[in-house]
Order: structure tokens, then C-alpha cells, then sequence
């Protein structure tokens, strides 16, 4: 079963040993052919939606670990090369199938003139850990690749894949949260030939950014599983990427190009801010999307830019310094009230204190003229 045209379902189908490691004799397969991909590709409504060299203006996701947890990688891409394939199915990293190629293309695709596709988070470490060679897989193996991914450093895991709720998955998923590793999931897709669709895992988890798939007038796709728990959506139909061989693909659909969109977005936050707890990023994630429209859309389509730039009332409150506490109320101490006596008194005290000062003013006068007539009356003016 697959997610659209190539999401690996999870399923008992591969020889595993009773300690989930591969059977002896499990071998590369003798054909590793992944298909035809083609030279010649447009640009896809996503990559204009994004406009991803404004949101570079600020972080391209260098720091950050990202591990896609599918069926390999082909590290011969031109726009792939930085990559690494790790695997635990013991049949090598190639990509035989393809869409771990083309996952990882929408995540980390180095920019390459005269193509007009690149990934979301081109500076990132990237990491491919195989746990299938085709749209098959065991839920063991998908488990094992999940805490092979955390052991190697991993900071984001991108598990485009579903499969049912199992102890093994949910083990290993609750392991790499607690790493504070951010797991992103596919919601998985509607097949027209299974009935009523049903929760995908481990996007169903508590913790995992489960990711659905939208069309370009960012709604739900008809596609995407409504069933699943959604946190946001991102581009799911008419996309391209990378594939096998130095090519490319084109008009991908599913929700497991959607997951690696917000993988790549998601990269781009633990570069801009370090600090940030999984569960931190993953509320960035969803408080910056465009709005949900009803069952199956989360928060809404996601907003790389508004993402790596916003400031969060939820992440600024923490950080602000503490107000200082007010003052008590006899810290500063009030002027007494008014006393009409003692304003009298006073007023009394200055008025004597004047007439004192004038009596001793003319004293200093009149004094010294009469000691120098001997205290005699003048003589009387008879007008002679």
C-alpha cells in the first residue's frame, strides 16, 4: 500500500529475527531499478508559494540534523550529494524504490543552476535510514530505523509512512520525543479501495507533527486521510522533486510530500532558534500556519517565513525580565497635613521678630545724635 503514488505503508511483510533485526542472508536486491524520472521540470506551485530564498534572508537550516526514515537515498544526485544513507534492513542504502529520494529532495535539495526546484532546508546534515526497499515494510524495522535515527544525532526524523498502532512503534517514537527529537509524520491517504480510512501511526501519536496534504488553494486535498489528527498542512499534489539516477519527478501527490515540506520547515526553526524544545517547534509550527478550513486541516497551511520570524507571546513571556514589585506603602514618606495653630504661631513669631529688628534698627540711629547734644532740645527756629 502506498501514501499517493509512493508512501511506504507499514506492513508484516519482511523476515525479521525475534530481536527485530534482519534474517541472515538478507542481501541488497539483485535489481535496483526505481523506475524512469525525467531531465526536464517546471516549477511547482509550492516552490512559489514559499518563496524560499526570502525565508534563506534569515536561516537555510545549517546546525540541524534532519533523518528520513524510508527506502534510502541516493547520494549521487547532484542536489542530494551532502546526504548520507545509514539503513538496518542489511541490504545497503541505495534507493531502489525512489521515494526516500524524492522526500529527501523536498526537505534538503541543494540549489542547482538552471533547476527549478530546490529543498526547504538546503543546509541542513542530512541522513537517510533505510527500513524498506519498496512500498512494503515491517513495523519492526520502521521502529528500528526510528531509534537508529535518534542514536546517529538526529534533530528532526521525517517518517513518510504509515502503518497501525503498535508497542515496537510507539516505543520508538516516545523514545526520540523524550530525545527532544521533532518527529513529523504523513496522515496517510484516502485509497479508494480500502473503505473508511483510519488513523495513521505514528502521526497519530501524542507529540508528532502530523502533517496532511493540500492542494494549491490550500485546501484539504480529496486525498489526505481525515481521520488521522492533523496539526497543519503543506503542498501534497502537482509537486516536484528529486529521484534515483540525476533525475527528477514530477506530479507527486500524497501526504508524504506534504510531511517533507514541514520537515524542511521545521529545520528551518531549530536552526533560527536553538533554544526551542520539540514540542516548542511544533506549537511555532502550528501558531504560524494560515488557518484551518474544517475536519482534517489543523492549524492550516503552513508559513515558512511567518515561522522562522514571528515573535510568540507563548516563547517572549518566559524570557521577559521580571516587573519590579511595587513599593510598600510607607516607603516614601508623605508630608504631614497642614496645622492652622501652628501656621499662626509662627506667622505671630515672625511679626515680633521684625518689629524687634526695626526697633533696633532706629535705636542704632537716634541714640548716637542724642548723646551728641547731651539729650538737650534743639533750640526753638524763632525765624531769626
Amino acid at each position: 500500500m502506498m501514501i499517493g503514488r509512493a508512501l511506504v505503508a507499514v506492513s508484516v511483510l519482511l523476515t525479521v529475527g525475534a530481536a527485530g533485526v534482519p534474517a541472515a542472508g538478507a542481501a541488497e536486491p539483485d535489481k535496483c531499478a526505481p523506475g524512469r524520472g525525467t531531465t526536464s521540470i517546471g516549477e511547482s506551485w509550492a516552490q512559489r508559494r514559499f518563496n524560499l530564498p526570502e525565508a534563506w534572508r534569515l536561516t537555510r537550516g545549517a546546525g540541524v540534523t534532519v533523518a528520513v526514515v524510508d527506502s534510502g537515498l541516493d547520494t549521487g544526485h547532484p542536489q542530494l550529494k551532502q546526504g548520507t544513507a545509514e539503513e538496518v534492513t542489511g541490504t545497503g542504502g541505495r534507493d531502489c524504490f525512489g521515494h526516500g529520494t524524492e522526500v529527501a529532495g523536498i526537505i534538503a535539495a541543494t540549489p542547482m543552476r538552471g533547476v527549478l526546484f530546490t529543498g526547504v532546508a538546503p543546509d541542513v546534515k542530512l541522513i537517510s535510514v533505510k527500513h524498506t526497499d519498496d512500498g512494503r515494510g515491517d513495523v519492526k524495522m520502521l521502529a528500528l530505523a526510528i531509534v537508529k535515527a535518534v542514536q546517529l544525532g538526529a534533530d528532526v526524523i521525517n517518517v513518510s509512512a504509515q502503518a497501525s498502532d503498535n508497542p515496537d512503534l510507539r516505543n520508538a517514537t516516545a523514545y526520540a520525543l523524550a530525545k527532544n527529537v521533532v518527529v513529523v509524520a504523513a496522515a496517510g491517504n484516502v485509497e479508494k479501495d480500502d473503505g473508511s480510512p483510519a488513523p495513521a501511526y505514528p502521526a497519530s501519536y501524542p507529540g508528532v507533527v502530523s502533517v496532511g496534504s493540500a492542494a494549491p488553494d490550500g485546501r484539504r486535498a480529496d486525498s489526505s486521510n481525515p481521520v488521522t489528527p492533523i496539526t497543519v498542512l503543506a503542498p501534497g499534489t502537482g509537486l516536484t522533486s528529486t529521484w534515483p539516477g540525476s533525475l527528477y519527478q514530477e506530479n507527486l501527490e500524497g501526504t508524504s510530500y506534504a510531511a517533507a515540506y514541514v520537515t524542511g520547515v521545521v529545520a528551518l526553526v531549530r536552526s533560527r532558534y536553538r533554544d526551542l524544545t520539540n514540542e516548542e517547534v511544533g506549537r511555532r509550527i502550528a501558531l504560524t500556519a494560515n488557518g484551518g478550513a474544517g475536519k482534517g486541516t489543523g492549524a492550516g497551511m503552513i508559513n515558512p517565513l511567518l515561522a522562522i520570524s514571528a515573535i510568540l507571546h507563548s516563547e517572549t513571556v518566559a524570557l521577559a525580565p521580571p516587573e519590579p514589585a511595587p513599593l510598600p506603602a510607607d516607603a516614601i514618606r508623605h508630608a504631614p497635613p497642614e496645622n492652622a495653630e501652628s501656621i499662626a504661631m509662627a506667622t505671630r513669631i515672625a511679626l515680633i521678630s521684625l518689629a524687634a529688628v526695626a526697633l533696633v534698627t532706629l535705636g542704632s540711629l537716634t541714640i548716637p545724635l542724642g548723646r551728641s547734644r547731651r539729650w538737650r532740645a534743639g533750640a526753638p527756629d524763632n525765624g531769626t
